[in-house]
């Protein structure tokens, strides 16, 4: 299986182009930290096990689409790599989702360290 590279993490071939939403599927805002994505990862993983759906097809796949949004939104590192190159269907995004999706990416003055007053320059 092929595989495209985006930094530190490779992508399995293919999932660029489903662009899965691993907030989503996680059920976490886009600025969540490690415990709330860990704790909604425990319920989640739990309500969907296999075990608990006696080895549903529709089971395993929801199973294992929350261990692949895990694996990467609990990893600092993939987790940037992920939130840098999904690309999400901007016009279905109310201005409010838009802002807070992207808050970080979002070039600021504070953003940049631009800190003080500006009066004095």
């Amino acid at each position: 299986m092929g595989s495209q590279s985006t930094g530190h993490f490779n992508f399995p071939t293919g999932v660029a182009e489903r662009q899965k939403d691993y907030y989503s599927v996680l059920e976490v805002d886009y600025r969540a930290k490690e415990e709330i994505i860990r704790t909604n990862y425990l319920r989640l993983a739990l309500k969907w096990h296999p075990d608990k759906h006696n080895g549903e097809e529709f089971a395993k796949a929801r199973f294992q689409e929350i261990n692949e949004a895990y694996r990467v939104l609990i990893d600092p590192a993939k987790r940037l790599d992920y939130d840098l190159s999904i690309e999400l269907p901007l016009h279905q995004l109310s201005t409010a989702e838009y802002l807070d999706r992207y808050r970080s990416l979002i070039l600021t003055c504070n953003g940049l360290g631009v800190y003080g007053d500006f009066r004095r320059y």
